[in-house]
């Protein structure tokens, strides 16, 4: 697939879902010892992101305050498949919203539009390239007082998103080759 994907005669989206929640994420963080530090948050259920993403940047966003299910991540496959404009490869983990009786329905109708799922073996979320955009968006897309209210976290995330594959560019790795082809 993926050299099949360099030469152009494919797309190769890689696709994941995540949830930024409203209580910041800190990875570390540093502060004298007389000194009081906050970070404002509020409890909720914060937004919750489904995403496509190629290698060049390309991608297909969807955000929601409610949970992820299955239905959703079909109903925006769905609209996916419609757009595509040559055979159009998704990979995905084995997640059960990904794998179950709601997604085998509608694949044979994706593949006559050109749009084939590929599985992930299981265990194995560093082959998933969407997984950066998570790590990126939450640890560098988001300041301290985007956390201040729902409305915030919906309008930073939703414009952090936006700027995916224009402003925001992030810079995978190529293939790695070998004699086992997929």
């Amino acid at each position: 697939m993926e050299r099949l994907s360099e030469s152009g005669e494919i797309d190769l989206y890689y696709g994941d879902e995540a949830g930024v929640a409203l209580e910041p994420n800190v990875p570390y963080g540093w502060q004298f010892g007389d000194e009081e530090v906050s970070m404002p948050s509020e409890k909720g259920t914060g937004i919750n992101c489904f995403g496509l993403l190629t290698r060049s940047n390309k991608s297909w966003m969807a955000t929601s305050e409610e949970k992820i299910d299955a239905a959703f991540v079909v109903e925006q496959l769905e609209r996916f498949s419609f757009s595509l404009s040559k055979l159009t490869v998704v990979v995905l983990d084995n997640a059960r919203i990904h794998t179950g009786k709601k997604m085998r329905e509608r694949i044979g109708a994706w593949q006559g539009r050109g749009l084939f799922i590929f599985y992930l073996p299981t265990y194995s979320p560093h082959l998933n390239i969407a997984e950066t955009l998570w790590r990126k968006l939450k640890y560098e897309g988001l300041a301290a007082e985007d956390y201040e209210s729902k409305a915030h976290l919906q309008y930073a995330v939703s414009l952090a998103l936006s700027t995916f594959g224009k402003s925001l560019q992030i810079r995978f790795s190529g293939f790695k080759h070998s004699s086992v082809y997929l």
